[in-house]
């Protein structure tokens, strides 16, 4: 009888989801005939009004103080970067980048910036501008400014630049990088003397395609990094498809914008073979997508089974949901999982949002189709699930505050990150429109990105503007990544904005709670741990994050994991579970300091091993200097 209580409650549930998207498919069109939006013409902005669809659920932070404060401060760290110097010509490609990568290339404890260029039109014989146009890799000097070593480091891409991701992918201690473009990407292999040699052919990943994102793991758990990188479309130009239009979600939009218009492209999945080289396996893995115009993929342990399954957000296409099986290939559960749906996704933030212990997904999306917040109800103990090892989730965007407020807008990168230390983690989301100024058609619809802060109970409520007058003006946004870049226990933005200026935000908040920052090596394979889980209890409560696991949209955040733990003075227990299944406990954790904690794996026995068999220890903490 209790099994079957269990199952008709799970029953009652689907049935309602039912009933929410029945209730979103007519709100897509309503929004879509309450704006009339035509050819060319501009998305309302952040804060526009459409009649009981965009403001029905709105909430507001009233008289309450916002602790959240963000200073730009790009130009005077010597950020000194333009996106896509040449314009744009009304072709997709030119649209949809770039990103910005974060890692420690140089291995001095501070987090480098790498940030992607789109160096010219693609129109056939358009030139590539190799001085303003390329892609730059600004040093970090301790927190306190940025340098441009792009010409020593020999990382100065020129191409149709799309994303990039650090990883390193021969074990050899130090990051290497990967980029992504409309045409050949690119392997960057660090030397470890501050230089980079092109090593795309020499390893095997070349992909000459329309490629977007991409993301390193050690997915089949051998010691070693694999990649999967993400392609959009075949995008073919055209001169006679210039000035026709087609219909994309009841809107016109001109024909070589239109993603629709063009054939999706299978994505790739290199293997690392050990031996320094990759070999493409996708298709034979089952993760190929090849009907899914993919934007963003992340490698994320969806089943706690601690093996590394992939999401992957697809335009236009239904998302991909593919569940690691342990032995070299992925079960495709984009159906059963309720994860899948059909809508424009761009952007993925992964975190453990509710802190119940398992990972939850942000899925960003194009005009009125509403962000997504898919809560994980794989293990879930108020509903007796996890038992029937069923992978699914429930899309709770309307009841946290993600959802209405983002049916005017086009989103990109997102994230979670704890801004203010409470215990609660925080939200961001990068916005800006792919439509055409219909006063300008060489422009696009700027918007205001969001800042989501977290109320616990009350949910989210969006702060963007009390943050910082910066976040108060409409950009054109596209990547961006969260990572404390001046390793003061403040998680700090980076944005990525099409056409124009990145924005860097030091994170200013004054009253903030206590905080701990883990960072995690490997000594014999997959140097940076990525795929490991850290659990941190402070103050009555157990947060859990994963290394790696979110990807934002082009763009990679820093490799290290924060917790906010409010007015906690000590971690009672920090619990490390290796990728190997090794398991470490420390108790009696100082907070307010960066700690780094370094794993010999053994990855002879990983492959035949549960992944919850692992040694479980006490060892001593080492702190890592400031």
């Amino acid at each position: 009888m209790r099994v079957t209580g269990r199952k008709d409650k799970r029953k009652r549930l689907l049935a309602r989801w039912g009933l929410l998207s029945l209730v979103f498919t007519a709100a897509v069109g309503g929004v879509i005939a309450a704006t009339g939006l035509r050819l060319g013409e501009a998305v309302p902005g952040a804060g526009a009004q459409v009649a009981g669809l965009t403001s029905v659920l709105a909430r507001d932070v009233g008289t309450a103080a916002v602790p959240i404060r963000f200073e730009e401060v790009a130009a005077a760290m010597g950020v000194n970067f333009t996106h896509m110097p040449s314009g744009r010509a009304s072709l997709l490609p030119e649209d949809m980048g770039s990103g910005v990568a974060c890692g420690d290339f140089d291995g001095d404890g501070f987090v480098d910036l790498y940030f992607v260029n789109f160096s010219g039109q693609v129109t056939p014989g358009a030139p590539l501008d190799a001085v303003a146009g390329r892609a730059k890799l600004f040093r970090n000097v301790r927190g306190e400014s940025f340098v441009d070593v792009t010409d020593s480091a020999g990382v100065g891409h020129v191409g149709h630049g799309m994303g990039a991701a650090w990883g390193d992918c021969d074990n050899d201690g130090d990051l290497d990088l990967y980029v992504t473009a409309f045409g050949p990407n690119v392997l960057y292999e660090n030397m470890g003397d501050g230089t980079f040699v092109d090593a795309t052919a020499q390893r095997g990943v070349q992909d000459a395609r329309f490629s977007s994102g991409c993301s390193w793991a050690d997915y089949d758990r051998d010691g070693d990094l694999d990649l999967y990188v993400c392609n959009y479309v075949d995008f073919v130009y055209r001169n006679e498809d210039r000035g026709m239009s087609r219909r994309q979600y009841e809107t016109e939009q001109p024909y070589t914008l239109n993603p629709s218009s063009y054939p999706p492209e299978p994505n790739s999945l290199f293997r690392n073979r050990g031996d320094g080289t990759f070999e493409e396996v996708a298709a034979q893995a089952g993760v190929a997508d090849p009907s899914g115009r993919s934007l963003s993929a992340s490698w994320v342990d969806l089943n706690n089974d601690g093996w590394g399954d992939l999401y992957v957000a697809n335009d236009v296409s239904k998302n991909g949901v593919f569940l690691n099986l342990g032995n070299g290939a992925f079960q495709d559960i984009g159906a059963s999982s309720l994860a899948a749906d059909y809508r424009g996704a761009m952007g993925i933030a992964v975190a453990d949002f509710d802190n119940d212990l398992d990972q939850d997904l942000m899925i960003t999306h194009w005009l009125a189709q509403e962000n997504a917040m898919f809560r994980n109800m794989t293990i879930d103990p108020a509903m007796g699930d996890g038992a029937d090892g069923r992978v699914w989730f429930m899309d709770d965007a309307d009841q946290v505050g993600f959802g209405q407020i983002s049916l005017d807008m086009v989103g990109w990168a997102a994230g979670f990150c704890d801004l203010d230390n409470d215990g609660l983690r925080d939200a961001w989301v990068v916005n800006g429109s792919t439509l055409e100024d219909r006063h300008d058609t060489r422009r696009l619809v700027a918007q205001k990105p969001f800042v989501f802060w977290n109320r616990g109970s009350q949910g989210y409520v969006e702060v963007a503007a009390r943050a910082s007058t910066v976040l108060d003006r409409p950009i054109v946004g596209r990547g961006g990544a969260q990572v404390d870049f001046d390793k003061d226990g403040r998680m700090d933005l980076i944005v990525a904005v099409h056409g124009g200026e990145p924005l860097v935000l030091r994170n200013t908040s004054a009253k903030v709670g206590h905080w701990v920052r883990v960072l995690l090596r490997q000594v014999g394979g997959n140097t940076r741990a990525l795929g490991a889980r850290v659990y941190v209890s402070a103050g009555g409560t157990t947060q859990m994050a994963e290394v790696g696991a979110s990807s934002s949209y082009l763009s990679q955040d820093d490799l290290a994991v924060h917790f906010g733990v409010g007015a906690a003075t000590q971690v009672e227990s920090l619990r490390i579970v290796w990728p190997d299944g090794a398991e470490e406990v420390h108790r009696g954790v100082a907070v307010d300091r960066s700690w780094s904690f370094e794993h010999e794996g053994d990855y002879s026995l990983t492959v035949y091993a549960s992944p919850r068999s692992g040694i479980q220890r006490e060892l001593l903490v080492t702190e890592v200097a400031r």
